[in-house]
């Protein structure tokens, strides 16, 4: 007989938990929300309270954590720690990183960006704003950006001059915006537009306003919970084709914020950045710990869809973050506020990257009409510094929170090395120009000899090649461009060639690269046993007790007959798994249909379903994609031509409120 299906009382989930806690639980506490989709981080402190960064120096919010859907904050953190003064500081720096240890660390020149103007979105009024840019300009030896001379201006929503009320927290972050696009682009204009609330429907308005004034460049420093209304929020305010807007990820550790997850900006994480003794004389770990808490945000977005540039396979929708900058305020930014601030300060937060990498953007040079810009990073991988060690939380799979070699949640690709990753197709004056090669067929074990042909505008650069997506078995020469070697798995892969001179100034082109079997000798079948569980039975599957059910509470697929995870409203894990041996030079595909239905509601994965091939993970689900009928699902395991490998569903349940995993008509098919 199958287990019997068991269901709990409703528990309070996502921002509901907010209106339910206790005074004393805030007080006592320092509750605000709890992170979305955190596996293990600690809540966010209340504004103003005073944490210790993961440096371990002592921080504080200058906005308060908003909990209400459609509610924003900003995203920057004030050191407390800090002596602060007002004024000019007469031969002495003030403590926190200046102009030129930015243009240093990231490698950007200093005199591009003339006349580019790079809008800054915030809530609420800063009255001292062009006053305070005036001082921090003139401590650094920057050019004057004044509304006399034409670089700054400051603007309401509507583009007037009808100020909201001010904000001492906002206005911090005002300074935080103006002064890090002064640092990284002293060339630049400076637009500000102060939205009349922290609302999205204000902030989103003000962006449009940014964008219709002629910015090509908007930073947004701030964020709150995912919403259903996200992806209408993307359409409203930040679909602009040819514009670079930038969004910061969060300050709370793992877990995914809006508008950083919409599809149409570029999401920027945070690191600790510090000297070191190698030839970049910098080095950079992710902004945040293990154990979550305060540190860059990232993770998988439960609303916006995945954008096609995209290429990471552990999360279905939307990823975050996409690049990154400074954030940790333990090794933090100089800024000077005088708006009931005491001047001079050291902050942080991703508040502090996204306008670092709006000003970058301005200087690799005007987007292309009709791109999107978040896209750019994409193509020139070579032209970021790979941020490799450090975490902010703890998740599944890993590379959400964790950092490691190429993209990964908190840094994504990395931090700017130059301006070659932020440019549409080249920087620093040069164009590279690469000859696509068209898409390439070739069978498993067959040599491969393939040249990249490319051109520099400046005849005496030096390129050199690299590739991403190449078939296994396959490399690429950097000083050469010749792809050699041999496949050793099918499938069909897709593969972008990039090209860099030594200006950092780079061009790329995509194809597709397909791999077949052998001299064509896998015959077209079905590997898995027993797969739509008609037998009655597990075998050749192993599976927990009551997995393989043919009850009428859920339906199957087809037949009478499935594989029905979990369900149960308690602590409970289930699997579901089956050895297989793929013939080697054969393409393989993985499909299955899932059913997903819960008891749970919001966004937060309270239960999950995984599925590996050995160790690998290959995909994961929760009660946030519940659904009312069966979807299919494919994976290519073409990679494992030649091996066994075992197939394993897990799913695992919490305490309360059910969810179960329905599984039906498997099929692993060789070609």
């Amino acid at each position: 007989m199958p287990a019997i299906r068991r269901f709990r009382s409703r528990r309070p989930t996502g921002r509901a938990t907010t209106a339910l806690l206790s005074l004393a639980a805030l007080v006592t506490g320092g509750l605000i929300a709890a992170a979305p989709t955190a596996a293990a981080a600690s809540a966010p402190s209340a504004p103003h309270s005073t944490t210790a960064t993961p440096g371990g120096a002592p921080s504080k919010r200058l906005c308060s954590q908003a909990s209400t859907p459609g509610r924003m904050s900003c995203l920057a953190l004030a050191r407390t720690d800090v002596h602060q003064h007002l004024g000019l500081t007469a031969n002495a720096a003030p403590s926190g990183y200046g102009p030129s240890d930015l243009q240093s660390a990231y490698a950007l020149p200093s005199g591009a960006g003339s006349g580019a103007t790079v809008a800054i979105v915030d809530a609420n009024d800063d009255p001292n704003a062009e006053q305070d840019l005036a001082t921090y300009r003139s401590q650094y030896g920057l050019p004057a950006c004044t509304t006399a001379n034409g670089c700054f201006k400051k603007v309401d929503q509507n583009g007037g001059t009808n100020y909201p009320t001010a904000d001492s927290g906002w206005a911090g972050e005002i300074s935080l915006d103006v002064d890090m696009v002064s640092a990284v682009c002293p060339q630049c204009h400076i637009l500000l537009v102060e939205a009349n609330t922290a609302s999205m429907e204000d902030l989103g308005a003000a962006v449009n306003r940014a964008v219709a004034m002629g910015a090509k460049y908007v930073s947004n420093s701030y964020g709150g919970n995912e919403d259903s209304t996200d992806p209408s929020s993307d359409s409203s305010y930040f679909n602009h084709p040819g514009v670079a807007i930038t969004v910061s990820s969060g300050d709370s550790g793992y877990g995914v914020e809006y508008p950083a997850a919409s599809q149409y900006v570029t999401a920027v994480g945070g690191t600790s950045l510090s000297r070191a003794g190698n030839s970049r004389g910098w080095s950079e770990s992710v902004w945040g710990t293990s154990a979550g808490g305060q540190g860059a945000g990232s993770g998988c977005s439960a609303y916006d869809d995945k954008p096609s540039w995209q290429k990471d396979t552990g999360c279905a929708k939307r990823t975050v973050a996409d690049v990154s900058a400074v954030a940790d305020p333990a090794t933090g930014l100089a800024v000077y506020d005088s708006y009931q601030s005491g001047g001079w300060n050291v902050y942080g937060g991703t508040s502090a990257s996204s306008p670092i990498i709006a000003g970058v953007y301005a200087l690799a040079g005007t987007p292309a009409a009709g791109s999107t810009p978040a896209s750019y990073p994409y193509a020139h991988t070579s032209a970021l510094n790979d941020v490799t060690s450090g975490a902010n939380g703890s998740c599944n799979p890993s590379y959400l929170c964790t950092a490691g070699t190429g993209y990964d949640g908190p840094t994504g690709l990395g931090t700017p090395n130059g301006t070659g990753a932020f440019a549409s197709g080249s920087t620093g004056g040069n164009t590279v120009t690469v000859t696509s090669p068209g898409n390439q067929t070739t069978a498993v074990g067959s040599a491969v000899s393939l040249q990249i042909k490319a051109t520099d505008s400046d005849t005496a650069q030096s390129l050199s090649y690299s590739a991403t997506g190449l078939p296994a078995g396959l490399s690429i020469n950097a000083s050469t461009g010749l792809i050699s070697g041999k496949p050793t798995g099918a499938g069909t892969s897709n593969v972008t060639v990039t090209v860099q001179d030594g200006t950092k100034a780079s061009g790329s082109a995509s194809f597709t690269w397909t791999v077949s079997g052998a001299g064509g000798g896998c015959s077209a079948t079905q590997l898995l046993g027993n797969p739509g569980f008609e037998t009655g039975t597990a075998s050749p599957w192993t599976a927990t007790s009551g997995v393989i059910d043919n009850s009428s509470s859920q339906a199957a697929h087809s037949g009478s007959w499935k594989a029905w995870l979990d369900g149960y409203g308690s602590s409970h894990t289930d699997s579901l798994a089956q050895t297989v041996t793929v013939p080697a030079g054969c393409h393989a595909k993985l499909s299955f249909w899932l059913h997903i239905d819960t008891k749970e509601s919001g966004s937060t994965a309270y239960d999950k379903l995984t599925l590996q091939a050995g160790s690998t993970p290959l995909g994961s689900w929760s009660n946030a994609d519940a659904g009312s009928g069966y979807v299919q699902k494919s994976f290519d395991l073409s990679s494992y031509a030649g091996q066994t490998v075992t197939l394993k569903f897990t799913g695992t349940e919490d305490s309360s409120l059910a969810t179960d995993f329905v599984l039906d008509d498997t099929a692993l098919d060789i070609s």
